[in-house]
């Protein structure tokens, strides 16, 4: 695994690559990583012939009262797990690399960001697909992958690629759970033991929805409010949204079908977490809470 700092190196050795005729394969992600970031890896493995996974806590994507600073990092911890997942090239930037100069021209997205997580979090989805657009033009890979959990980001991207003619493909890999069913998250560390233990309680509603679903129930807004009820029943849970959307173009939906997702937002204590479900998607680790 080579480790490099520096935009020109990156595309020193991915150029050789592509000259070799391997596909690339780009895992962005902001470091502290765990088993989802991991299993990213594990995706685009088996999509391209040389990894690139990038480390980069962008201060882009951070609202002024938000948590860049406090933002978990782990540098070491995070190349070894990176190379004992047979990454072949960490990228990872200084601030200055990526932005030499507070940027003038930025992806600022129309449609789609303005709901959701962007409702409350102005400018977030400008921050993600400029940083995104930026590593695309530098590594230019022929897939990247992204996680589900994420998911009003990954329809983001996939809009971005597809608007502006991008030739990469987007993946989007499921999300990867706790035993327990809580969302894999850097944030998660954030948690203190009695938050850890509310914070399940966000899955535990997303899988009673789609029991719900499954067992023909069809009204996205008894859905939404039975959420709000199992969440506000458990105490220290303050949601910030719960909502079912369509898969395609996040627009709100009155009558659920396979492809709405039921999309949560909450703040436990002074952490914020998001989680998701496809109602005609199985997830495993949601399953396992029916």
């Amino acid at each position: 695994m080579r480790l490099v700092r520096r935009i020109v190196e990156v595309r020193e050795l991915v150029g050789e690559a592509r000259r070799n005729g391997l596909r690339i394969g780009l895992v962005p992600t902001m470091g502290f990583l765990h088993e989802g970031h991991l299993s990213l890896v594990d995706r685009c493995r088996e999509l391209s012939d040389l990894v690139v996974m990038s480390i980069f806590v962008n201060p882009l994507q951070f609202g002024p009262s938000e948590d860049l600073e406090s933002y978990p990092r782990d540098m070491e911890r995070d190349l070894a797990l990176a190379e004992g997942r047979r990454v072949d090239l960490v990228f990872a930037p200084a601030n200055e690399e990526l932005y030499p100069e507070p940027p003038t021209a930025v992806v600022a997205p129309r449609r789609l960001a303005d709901r959701l997580c962007g409702a409350s979090r102005p400018g977030h989805f400008e921050g993600v697909l400029t940083v995104v657009a930026k590593l695309f033009g530098i590594v230019q890979p022929d897939v990247s992958v992204f996680g589900q959990k994420d998911f009003q980001q990954a329809v983001l991207i996939q809009r971005m690629v597809s608007d502006l003619n991008m030739a990469v493909r987007v993946e989007v890999a499921p999300t990867v759970r706790e035993p327990d069913g809580l969302a894999m998250s850097s944030r998660n560390a954030y948690l203190s033991g009695d938050e850890r233990a509310r914070a399940v309680s966000i899955s535990q509603a997303l899988a009673w929805a789609v029991a719900a679903f499954r067992s023909g129930e069809r009204d996205a807004g008894l859905l939404r409010s039975q959420i709000r009820v199992r969440l506000d029943a458990v105490g220290g849970v303050d949601v910030e949204y719960v909502e079912a959307v369509s898969a395609r173009d996040l627009e709100p939906v009155s009558s659920a079908a396979a492809d709405t997702v039921m999309a949560i937002a909450a703040r436990i204590g002074s952490t914020r977490l998001i989680d998701n479900a496809c109602l005609g998607n199985p997830d495993p680790g949601l399953a396992k809470l029916l």
